[in-house]
């Protein structure tokens, strides 16, 4: 298996402008993916996402910020350096309007330059194909209550 990028795709009832909200904030984000997360939306910026307890935390950077159509960022692991792209992940939240509402294309890259032997790498694709199989449809289910409130 090539574990080259992971990619997902959705169709929500809300506008780019909506969704680009809810992917990249971080009081958004803790509904659907993580506990808490702590960054601003800025190209550049440096924050966190958490788990639990802080039993997870993950370091991010902000890679590209274009509402309301790009959010990406790169994530790594403890032990590696956040802005080096060669020891993190870059994920893309690409976000396209369609009819009444957006289709949200998420992209998950870096696994192959992360330099982790074969069973690490499969093992780690195979957990993040897991959890976006997971958070996706959460993502799809927090938007459609927020918009029903609005």
């Amino acid at each position: 298996m090539e574990y080259g990028s992971i990619e997902r795709e959705i169709y929500v009832d809300a506008s780019p402008e909506v969704v680009f909200e809810v992917v990249s904030s971080p009081e958004h984000i803790s509904h659907w993916w993580t506990d808490d997360a702590e960054f601003e939306v800025a190209s550049g910026a440096v924050g966190e996402l958490v788990w639990g307890d802080r039993a997870q935390v993950a370091p991010i950077t902000v890679v590209n910020a274009e509402p309301p159509r790009v959010f990406s960022f790169r994530w790594c692991y403890p032990d590696r350096e956040v802005d080096d792209s060669a020891g993190s992940l870059l994920v893309t939240f690409e976000l396209v309007a369609s009819g009444a509402g957006t289709t949200i294309r998420l992209i998950e890259t870096g696994f192959r330059e992360m330099g982790w032997e074969a069973a690490k790498s499969a093992e780690q694709y195979r957990e993040h194909t897991v959890g976006w199989d997971t958070y996706i449809p959460r993502l799809g289910e927090y938007i459609a209550r927020l918009v029903s409130t609005r």
